[in-house]
């Protein structure tokens, strides 16, 4: 299988806009239903992330082109979530989910400088197993303080490096 070691990381463009929804919206509907929160960012997401004081970093694999996405969403000053983290299947296997992850933790502190959070589903365990590998950890505050943003959420975790 081809090594993803040269993968490209790109910041959000309006060029770019598409893919964040198409990942998103690939992952989301082979797991679960879509819900309006869901609709309204992947199909607005310089509305609903970047305009709010969010980011949107794109993985770029040299012959597959654009095959991962993932958000920093803006919840207050210092507190952001990560969301929208998606590769498309056809690339998974070569690691791209964990080379983005790791790139957006690199610049993680910097913008989420008091709390890094995300809420999943227990169903996605290769990601949750990756997150904790990455230094993500359950957490009930936040799952208390978050965890009803997404029907779908049962599981909330907090970065503690």
């Amino acid at each position: 299988m081809e090594q993803s070691s040269t993968l490209e990381f790109l910041p959000f463009s309006d060029a770019l806009s598409p893919y964040f929804d198409s990942i998103n919206r690939e992952w989301i509907e082979s797991m679960f239903v879509l819900e309006p929160v869901d609709e309204d960012v992947i199909s607005h997401p310089k509305e609903f992330i970047i305009n709010k004081g969010g980011h949107i970093w794109f993985a770029k694999h040299p012959t597959h082109g654009v095959v991962g996405t993932c958000a920093l969403a803006k919840k207050s000053e210092g507190v952001f979530e990560l969301t929208k983290m998606g590769v498309v299947s056809s690339v998974r296997g070569l690691k791209v989910g964990e080379k983005l992850l790791q790139y957006v933790l690199t610049l993680a502190p910097s913008i989420a400088h008091d709390t890094l959070f995300l809420l999943t589903n227990k169903r996605c365990e290769a990601a949750i197993h990756l997150y904790k590998k990455n230094g993500f950890e359950h957490c009930k505050t936040i799952m208390n303080t978050y965890g009803n943003a997404y029907e779908r959420c049962d599981v909330a975790m907090r970065y503690m490096r």
